[in-house]
């Protein structure tokens, strides 16, 4: 029976940075992977940007990781417009006055590939002596009790921790197997990324168009290379994938009215399903939950990894002050000090996303609208557009 302080199920970028906390300590990590090294250690591009906020590139910078990633491969986001049914009128969204005076941030956030956010995590902990990396691993079992944790792996073999972690998926395995509930939202659709080349600038904009039937999400790369995000109706996802790369290129330069020119397919297709989930607690008797265990989010608000990194960071740091003051790292007091900060940031914005989600692809013609009505009274709601900026670059 081996034991450790802390065990942690899932390798990803979550779990990971939550390990990155711990460089330094005494205490220490198992995690507990059911991919092989290969695909932690050396993980593949899938298709994903990630906008992550000026508070998550802190923390990031603070774990090391940042410094990780080429300079040439994150990049700028100056602002953001959203618009419906067509990209005439938008909701434009820029760095609010107040921060570009009293601060240095001159973007709304910063764009980077998931692949390599993952990447630069693993780096920073892959060698850290106090943190050991189990791949390739199954799990039997999970229980608790009033003083550990007990993991069975599929070979019989038995780990023991004071605190468990669960940060493996949002049909995360501890979730089910600790009996704690979930909202669980299965919108239906499909999303398909990919990136495109083209010969006019996209200014370092990102664009979020509810057109009717399907959205469209143009996330500027370089200044000539975009990410495109489709969302549609699973019904229509396979009359997309079906396409040859001139053909999907065609169609999404027609989705977007030449906005970009000539559009070129630069790289690989992928798809996903779209599921949102919210944990009802993200706590147990000697479990918490992190990451996509705890809160998966639509990505049409693009908080999904920042509040994966926020939750790390916020049950990291509870967990250190208490083992610096020879407490326990995982009481009910300190655990129940992680789930009510945690639920505070995400539950109104899993609940506010869902809403936005609901209204802007309703294609009933009252909400053709009332959609049209919401961006026009926005744009000159300065407090509602500062808010959803502070929103966006988590200042």
């Amino acid at each position: 029976m081996k034991t450790s302080d802390i065990i942690i199920i899932g390798a990803g970028p979550a779990s990971l940075a939550f390990a990155r906390h711990f460089k330094g300590s005494d205490l220490t990590l198992t995690i507990i992977e059911k991919s092989p090294l290969d695909d932690i250690a050396r993980p593949s591009y899938d298709g994903r940007e990630i906008a992550l906020t000026h508070r998550s590139r802190e923390i990031m910078l603070n774990l090391g990781a940042w410094q990780r990633i080429p300079d040439d491969e994150i990049y700028r986001l100056t602002d953001a417009k959203v618009y419906n049914g067509d990209f005439g009128d938008a909701l434009h969204f820029k760095v609010p006055k107040d921060l570009s005076i009293l601060t240095s941030i001159d973007r709304l956030g910063n764009l980077i590939s998931n692949h390599n956010i993952r990447q630069a995590l693993y780096d920073e902990v892959k060698d850290l002596p106090n943190v050991q990396i189990l791949t390739s691993q199954n799990i039997q079992d999970i229980t608790t009790n009033e003083n550990q944790a007990l993991v069975k792996l599929a070979n019989d073999e038995i780990l023991t921790s004071k605190l468990l972690i669960g940060a493996d998926s949002r049909l995360s395995f501890v979730r089910k197997k600790m009996g704690i509930g979930a909202m669980m939202n299965d919108f239906g659709r499909t999303v398909i990324v990919f990136r495109v080349s083209h010969p006019l600038s996209n200014e370092g904009t990102a664009r979020e168009c509810f057109l009717y039937g399907r959205t469209l999400a143009l996330l500027p790369l370089h200044d000539k290379l975009t990410n495109c995000v489709i969302t549609l109706d699973n019904t229509q996802a396979n009359e997309f994938l079906a396409m040859n790369k001139d053909e999907l290129a065609l169609e999404v330069q027609r989705m977007m009215g030449d906005r970009l020119g000539k559009l070129s397919l630069a790289g690989t297709i992928h798809h996903y399903p779209l599921m949102g989930v919210h944990a009802k607690t993200f706590i147990g008797n000697r479990v918490a939950l992190i990451g996509d265990s705890a809160v998966g989010m639509h990505p049409v608000t693009a908080h999904g990894f920042n509040l994966g990194l926020l939750g790390a960071n916020t049950l990291a740091t509870l967990i250190l002050n208490a083992h610096h003051n020879n407490q326990d790292i995982a009481s009910t007091a300190l655990l129940q000090k992680y789930n009510t900060r945690h639920q505070a940031h995400t539950r109104p914005l899993y609940h506010g996303t869902n809403l936005m989600v609901k209204i802007f692809t309703n294609d009933a013609k009252p909400m053709h609208a009332v959609r049209d009505l919401t961006l026009k009274v926005s744009n000159h709601l300065p407090p509602i557009k500062r808010w959803i900026a502070g929103q966006l670059t988590g200042k």
